[in-house]
Protein backbone atom coordinates (compact mmCIF):
# COMPACT_ATOMS: atom_id res chain seq x y z
CA UNK A 1 0.00 0.00 0.00
CA UNK A 2 0.91 3.41 -0.71
CA UNK A 3 0.66 5.08 2.64
CA UNK A 4 2.75 1.97 3.90
CA UNK A 5 5.44 3.00 1.60
CA UNK A 6 5.27 6.62 2.75
CA UNK A 7 5.35 5.49 6.16
CA UNK A 8 2.42 6.86 7.26
CA UNK A 9 0.10 3.72 7.79
CA UNK A 10 -2.40 4.14 10.44
CA UNK A 11 -2.90 1.33 13.29
CA UNK A 12 -4.99 1.12 16.87
CA UNK A 13 -3.43 0.70 20.07
CA UNK A 14 -4.08 -0.60 23.33
CA UNK A 15 -4.18 1.96 25.67
CA UNK A 16 -0.91 1.76 27.61
CA UNK A 17 0.75 3.21 31.09
CA UNK A 18 2.92 5.48 30.11
CA UNK A 19 3.43 9.41 31.07
CA UNK A 20 0.52 10.82 29.16
CA UNK A 21 1.26 13.62 27.00
CA UNK A 22 -0.74 13.12 24.26
CA UNK A 23 -4.45 13.03 25.08
CA UNK A 24 -7.29 16.07 25.25
CA UNK A 25 -8.02 15.54 29.17
CA UNK A 26 -6.33 18.66 29.49
CA UNK A 27 -7.34 19.32 33.33
CA UNK A 28 -7.05 15.44 33.98
CA UNK A 29 -10.75 15.73 34.51
CA UNK A 30 -11.67 12.02 32.61
CA UNK A 31 -9.06 10.32 34.97
CA UNK A 32 -9.85 12.65 38.41
CA UNK A 33 -10.52 10.18 41.02
CA UNK A 34 -12.60 12.84 42.95
CA UNK A 35 -14.98 13.73 39.96
CA UNK A 36 -15.53 10.06 39.59
CA UNK A 37 -16.52 9.65 42.86
CA UNK A 38 -18.66 12.80 42.51
CA UNK A 39 -19.95 10.74 39.65
CA UNK A 40 -20.62 7.67 41.57
CA UNK A 41 -21.92 9.24 44.63
CA UNK A 42 -24.86 11.28 42.40
CA UNK A 43 -25.68 8.33 40.25
CA UNK A 44 -26.68 6.27 43.69
CA UNK A 45 -29.08 8.43 44.69
CA UNK A 46 -31.19 8.45 41.26
CA UNK A 47 -31.92 4.41 40.92
CA UNK A 48 -34.21 5.02 37.90
CA UNK A 49 -31.79 5.94 35.51
CA UNK A 50 -31.60 4.03 32.14
CA UNK A 51 -28.85 2.67 30.26
CA UNK A 52 -30.00 4.25 27.00
CA UNK A 53 -31.80 7.16 26.09
CA UNK A 54 -34.13 4.60 23.84
CA UNK A 55 -34.05 6.88 21.06
CA UNK A 56 -33.58 10.12 19.39
CA UNK A 57 -34.38 13.64 20.85
CA UNK A 58 -37.24 13.69 18.61
CA UNK A 59 -38.88 10.67 20.05
CA UNK A 60 -37.78 8.52 23.16
CA UNK A 61 -34.38 10.14 23.68
CA UNK A 62 -35.36 13.64 25.37
CA UNK A 63 -35.87 14.75 29.13
CA UNK A 64 -36.57 17.53 31.77
CA UNK A 65 -32.60 17.03 32.50
CA UNK A 66 -30.82 17.48 29.55
CA UNK A 67 -33.37 20.45 28.47
CA UNK A 68 -31.80 22.04 31.78
CA UNK A 69 -28.29 21.14 30.98
CA UNK A 70 -28.52 22.91 27.88
CA UNK A 71 -29.98 25.80 29.77
CA UNK A 72 -27.18 25.51 32.18
CA UNK A 73 -24.17 25.49 29.60
CA UNK A 74 -25.60 27.82 27.86
CA UNK A 75 -25.85 30.25 31.00
CA UNK A 76 -22.19 29.48 31.64
CA UNK A 77 -21.08 30.18 28.01
CA UNK A 78 -22.89 33.57 27.77
CA UNK A 79 -24.95 32.36 25.08
CA UNK A 80 -28.71 32.67 24.36
CA UNK A 81 -29.32 28.77 24.09
CA UNK A 82 -27.52 25.67 23.52
CA UNK A 83 -28.28 21.94 21.44
CA UNK A 84 -26.14 19.52 22.62
CA UNK A 85 -24.72 16.73 20.04
CA UNK A 86 -23.36 13.59 20.62
CA UNK A 87 -19.91 14.54 19.64
CA UNK A 88 -18.03 17.34 17.89
CA UNK A 89 -18.40 15.99 14.53
CA UNK A 90 -21.89 15.18 14.38
CA UNK A 91 -22.08 18.61 15.94
CA UNK A 92 -19.98 20.78 12.76
CA UNK A 93 -21.51 18.20 10.64
CA UNK A 94 -25.21 19.12 11.64
CA UNK A 95 -24.54 22.69 11.22
CA UNK A 96 -22.84 23.05 8.37
CA UNK A 97 -24.57 20.40 6.22
CA UNK A 98 -27.68 22.28 7.02
CA UNK A 99 -27.22 25.93 7.84
CA UNK A 100 -25.75 27.37 4.12
CA UNK A 101 -28.34 26.47 1.74
CA UNK A 102 -27.76 26.79 -2.21
CA UNK A 103 -26.62 29.82 -3.36
CA UNK A 104 -25.00 30.66 0.33
CA UNK A 105 -20.82 30.61 0.78
CA UNK A 106 -18.80 29.10 3.01
CA UNK A 107 -15.55 30.41 3.71
CA UNK A 108 -13.07 28.03 5.85
CA UNK A 109 -9.77 28.01 6.97
CA UNK A 110 -7.49 25.97 5.52
CA UNK A 111 -6.26 24.23 8.61
CA UNK A 112 -9.81 23.54 10.01
CA UNK A 113 -10.94 20.15 11.32
CA UNK A 114 -12.31 17.39 9.18
CA UNK A 115 -15.37 17.72 10.78
CA UNK A 116 -15.83 21.33 9.22
CA UNK A 117 -14.26 20.54 6.12
CA UNK A 118 -16.92 17.29 5.44
CA UNK A 119 -19.87 19.42 7.06
CA UNK A 120 -19.40 22.30 4.28
CA UNK A 121 -19.08 19.82 2.14
CA UNK A 122 -22.16 18.48 2.60
CA UNK A 123 -24.38 21.49 2.22
CA UNK A 124 -25.39 22.99 -1.08
CA UNK A 125 -22.96 26.12 -0.49
CA UNK A 126 -20.19 27.35 -2.65
CA UNK A 127 -17.22 26.92 -0.46
CA UNK A 128 -13.41 28.74 -0.51
CA UNK A 129 -11.02 28.07 1.92
CA UNK A 130 -8.29 31.08 3.02
CA UNK A 131 -4.65 30.59 4.04
CA UNK A 132 -4.22 29.96 7.10
CA UNK A 133 -5.00 32.74 9.66
CA UNK A 134 -4.27 34.95 6.67
CA UNK A 135 -6.99 37.89 6.77
CA UNK A 136 -5.93 39.63 3.41
CA UNK A 137 -6.69 36.60 1.91
CA UNK A 138 -9.58 35.50 3.92
CA UNK A 139 -11.43 39.06 2.61
CA UNK A 140 -10.37 38.21 -1.19
CA UNK A 141 -12.68 35.29 -0.68
CA UNK A 142 -15.40 37.86 1.01
CA UNK A 143 -15.14 40.21 -1.54
CA UNK A 144 -16.83 37.25 -4.14
CA UNK A 145 -18.92 35.50 -1.91
CA UNK A 146 -22.59 35.54 -2.61
CA UNK A 147 -25.68 34.82 -0.54
CA UNK A 148 -25.11 34.14 3.19
CA UNK A 149 -21.80 34.47 4.08
CA UNK A 150 -20.51 31.94 6.84
CA UNK A 151 -16.83 32.34 8.02
CA UNK A 152 -16.06 28.66 9.86
CA UNK A 153 -12.84 29.17 12.00
CA UNK A 154 -11.14 26.72 15.04
CA UNK A 155 -10.64 29.35 18.13
CA UNK A 156 -7.62 26.73 18.74
CA UNK A 157 -6.04 24.37 15.93
CA UNK A 158 -5.36 21.01 17.00
CA UNK A 159 -2.67 20.33 15.27
CA UNK A 160 -0.91 23.99 15.78
CA UNK A 161 -1.99 24.57 18.89
CA UNK A 162 -2.14 28.46 18.23
CA UNK A 163 -5.44 30.51 17.46
CA UNK A 164 -7.06 32.58 15.02
CA UNK A 165 -7.70 35.82 15.08
CA UNK A 166 -10.81 36.28 15.99
CA UNK A 167 -11.46 40.00 16.81
CA UNK A 168 -10.19 40.31 13.07
CA UNK A 169 -12.45 37.59 11.57
CA UNK A 170 -15.23 39.17 13.75
CA UNK A 171 -14.29 42.69 12.42
CA UNK A 172 -14.49 41.44 8.36
CA UNK A 173 -17.30 39.99 8.92
CA UNK A 174 -19.36 42.80 9.96
CA UNK A 175 -18.01 45.08 6.68
CA UNK A 176 -19.26 41.71 5.07
CA UNK A 177 -22.32 41.39 6.73
CA UNK A 178 -20.98 37.26 6.87
CA UNK A 179 -21.57 35.40 10.34
CA UNK A 180 -18.80 33.77 11.75
CA UNK A 181 -18.77 29.92 13.18
CA UNK A 182 -16.45 29.35 15.73
CA UNK A 183 -15.43 25.69 16.90
CA UNK A 184 -14.01 26.03 20.64
CA UNK A 185 -13.11 22.62 20.96
CA UNK A 186 -9.30 22.78 22.39
CA UNK A 187 -9.81 26.65 24.07
CA UNK A 188 -13.18 25.06 26.30
CA UNK A 189 -11.43 24.93 29.98
CA UNK A 190 -8.64 26.72 28.86
CA UNK A 191 -9.47 29.88 27.91
CA UNK A 192 -11.64 32.81 29.61
CA UNK A 193 -13.22 33.21 32.72
CA UNK A 194 -13.00 29.49 34.45
CA UNK A 195 -12.54 27.84 31.20
CA UNK A 196 -15.80 29.72 28.84
CA UNK A 197 -13.27 29.95 26.29
CA UNK A 198 -11.58 32.23 23.70
CA UNK A 199 -14.85 33.73 22.55
CA UNK A 200 -15.71 34.36 26.34
CA UNK A 201 -12.10 35.72 26.53
CA UNK A 202 -12.18 37.99 23.64
CA UNK A 203 -15.42 39.28 24.89
CA UNK A 204 -17.00 38.19 21.88
CA UNK A 205 -20.04 36.34 22.22
CA UNK A 206 -22.59 38.79 20.62
CA UNK A 207 -19.97 38.82 17.06
CA UNK A 208 -19.69 35.29 17.15
CA UNK A 209 -23.28 33.90 15.30
CA UNK A 210 -22.86 29.86 16.55
CA UNK A 211 -19.75 27.94 19.15
CA UNK A 212 -19.06 24.50 18.93
CA UNK A 213 -17.80 23.58 22.26
CA UNK A 214 -17.31 19.71 22.78
CA UNK A 215 -17.55 17.69 26.47
CA UNK A 216 -14.44 15.16 25.41
CA UNK A 217 -11.23 17.49 25.61
CA UNK A 218 -10.97 19.75 28.62
CA UNK A 219 -14.11 18.13 30.80
CA UNK A 220 -12.84 15.00 30.25
CA UNK A 221 -16.94 13.65 29.35
CA UNK A 222 -18.27 13.21 25.80
CA UNK A 223 -20.45 14.89 23.28
CA UNK A 224 -20.63 18.42 22.75
CA UNK A 225 -22.88 21.81 21.70
CA UNK A 226 -23.85 24.52 19.15
CA UNK A 227 -24.11 27.64 21.10
CA UNK A 228 -26.66 30.50 19.14
CA UNK A 229 -29.56 32.04 19.10
CA UNK A 230 -32.87 30.29 19.83
CA UNK A 231 -33.58 30.74 16.33
CA UNK A 232 -30.56 28.75 15.52
CA UNK A 233 -31.69 25.93 18.21
CA UNK A 234 -35.04 25.76 16.30
CA UNK A 235 -33.64 25.54 13.10
CA UNK A 236 -30.96 22.90 13.87
CA UNK A 237 -34.26 20.45 15.74
CA UNK A 238 -36.00 20.81 12.11
CA UNK A 239 -32.96 20.28 9.75
CA UNK A 240 -29.53 19.10 11.49
CA UNK A 241 -29.67 15.49 10.40
CA UNK A 242 -26.94 14.60 12.71
CA UNK A 243 -28.72 15.84 15.45
CA UNK A 244 -32.71 14.23 14.38
CA UNK A 245 -31.60 10.70 12.55
CA UNK A 246 -29.54 9.54 15.89
CA UNK A 247 -30.36 8.10 19.29
CA UNK A 248 -29.72 10.23 21.97
CA UNK A 249 -26.58 10.14 24.36
CA UNK A 250 -27.65 8.27 27.08
CA UNK A 251 -28.39 10.04 30.78
CA UNK A 252 -25.11 9.13 32.50
CA UNK A 253 -23.25 10.87 29.66
CA UNK A 254 -25.11 13.92 30.15
CA UNK A 255 -25.16 13.52 33.98
CA UNK A 256 -21.01 13.24 33.90
CA UNK A 257 -21.17 16.71 31.88
CA UNK A 258 -23.31 18.64 34.34
CA UNK A 259 -21.40 17.39 36.86
CA UNK A 260 -17.77 18.19 34.79
CA UNK A 261 -19.15 21.58 34.49
CA UNK A 262 -20.28 21.99 38.32
CA UNK A 263 -16.18 20.38 39.17
CA UNK A 264 -14.93 22.93 36.72
CA UNK A 265 -16.26 26.06 38.58
CA UNK A 266 -14.43 24.86 41.89
CA UNK A 267 -11.29 26.01 41.56
CA UNK A 268 -8.84 27.72 38.94
CA UNK A 269 -8.17 25.07 36.74
CA UNK A 270 -6.98 27.49 33.64
CA UNK A 271 -3.81 28.86 36.44
CA UNK A 272 -2.75 25.54 37.49
CA UNK A 273 -2.51 24.20 33.21
CA UNK A 274 -0.96 27.69 32.13
CA UNK A 275 1.87 27.35 34.11
CA UNK A 276 2.73 24.26 32.96
CA UNK A 277 2.54 25.64 29.49
CA UNK A 278 4.99 28.12 30.57
CA UNK A 279 7.25 25.66 32.28
CA UNK A 280 7.27 23.55 29.01
CA UNK A 281 8.09 26.45 26.55
CA UNK A 282 11.03 28.13 28.88
CA UNK A 283 12.77 24.61 29.46
CA UNK A 284 13.06 23.56 25.40
CA UNK A 285 16.43 24.91 23.45
CA UNK A 286 15.53 28.33 21.61
CA UNK A 287 16.77 26.10 18.32
CA UNK A 288 13.69 23.46 18.64
CA UNK A 289 10.94 24.70 15.85
CA UNK A 290 8.22 24.72 18.22
CA UNK A 291 4.94 26.57 17.04
CA UNK A 292 3.87 29.70 18.53
CA UNK A 293 1.07 28.43 20.90
CA UNK A 294 0.02 29.49 24.48
CA UNK A 295 -2.82 26.50 24.24
CA UNK A 296 -2.34 23.40 26.21
CA UNK A 297 -1.45 21.67 22.32
CA UNK A 298 2.54 22.31 21.85
CA UNK A 299 4.04 21.05 18.21
CA UNK A 300 7.48 20.73 17.38
CA UNK A 301 7.89 20.33 13.57
CA UNK A 302 10.40 17.78 12.51
CA UNK A 303 9.78 17.25 8.69
CA UNK A 304 9.26 13.83 7.60
CA UNK A 305 7.04 10.60 9.02
CA UNK A 306 10.23 8.44 9.48
CA UNK A 307 12.43 10.52 11.72
CA UNK A 308 8.92 12.47 13.24
CA UNK A 309 8.25 8.73 14.10
CA UNK A 310 11.28 7.70 15.60
CA UNK A 311 11.81 10.42 17.82
CA UNK A 312 8.01 9.72 19.03
CA UNK A 313 9.30 6.13 19.38
CA UNK A 314 12.15 6.84 21.65
CA UNK A 315 10.10 8.85 24.11
CA UNK A 316 8.02 5.78 24.26
CA UNK A 317 10.57 3.69 24.59
CA UNK A 318 11.72 6.07 27.61
CA UNK A 319 8.12 5.98 29.11
CA UNK A 320 6.48 9.09 27.46
CA UNK A 321 3.78 8.98 25.64
CA UNK A 322 4.32 11.42 22.89
CA UNK A 323 3.09 10.81 20.12
CA UNK A 324 3.84 11.54 16.05
CA UNK A 325 1.65 13.54 13.54
CA UNK A 326 2.02 12.36 10.28
CA UNK A 327 1.58 13.41 6.38
CA UNK A 328 -1.37 13.53 5.11
CA UNK A 329 -3.12 14.75 8.35
CA UNK A 330 -0.44 17.25 8.37
CA UNK A 331 1.28 18.50 5.12
CA UNK A 332 4.01 16.79 3.78
CA UNK A 333 7.20 18.29 5.39
CA UNK A 334 5.60 20.15 8.71
CA UNK A 335 5.02 16.57 10.43
CA UNK A 336 5.29 17.08 13.97
CA UNK A 337 5.02 15.52 17.41
CA UNK A 338 2.16 17.31 18.73
CA UNK A 339 2.91 17.07 22.98
CA UNK A 340 -0.48 17.87 25.06
CA UNK A 341 0.28 19.00 28.78
CA UNK A 342 -2.22 18.34 31.38
CA UNK A 343 -2.77 19.50 34.85
CA UNK A 344 -2.23 15.39 35.86
CA UNK A 345 1.30 16.03 34.64
CA UNK A 346 3.59 17.11 37.32
CA UNK A 347 6.36 19.77 36.55
CA UNK A 348 9.19 17.61 36.97
CA UNK A 349 7.49 15.60 34.64
CA UNK A 350 7.23 18.24 32.01
CA UNK A 351 10.83 19.05 32.84
CA UNK A 352 12.09 15.83 32.15
CA UNK A 353 10.22 15.58 29.03
CA UNK A 354 12.07 18.94 28.00
CA UNK A 355 15.57 17.16 28.50
CA UNK A 356 14.79 14.62 26.48
CA UNK A 357 13.41 16.51 23.81
CA UNK A 358 16.34 19.28 23.74
CA UNK A 359 18.65 15.86 23.24
CA UNK A 360 16.39 14.20 20.47
CA UNK A 361 15.46 16.75 18.41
Amino acid sequence: MRRKEQDAFRTLKPNNNLIDFCSNDYLGFARSTSLRNIFEDTLRTLPNYKLGSTGSRLLAGNDDFTEELESDIAQFHIADTALIYNSGYDANLGLLSSLPQRGDTIITDELNHASIIDGARLSYANRYIFKHNDLNNLEDKLKVAKGHIYIAVESIYSMDGDEAPLIEICALSKKYNAAVIVDEAHATTIFGNQGKGLVEELNLQKEVFARIITFGKGLGTHGAAVLGSISLRNYLINFSRSFIYTTASPFTSHLSVKLAYQFLQQQNHQQLIHDRIKLFRENLRPEINLVRSRSAIQAIIIGGNAEAKMISLKLQADGVDVRAILSPTVAEGSERLRICLHNHNTMEQIKALTESLNKLV
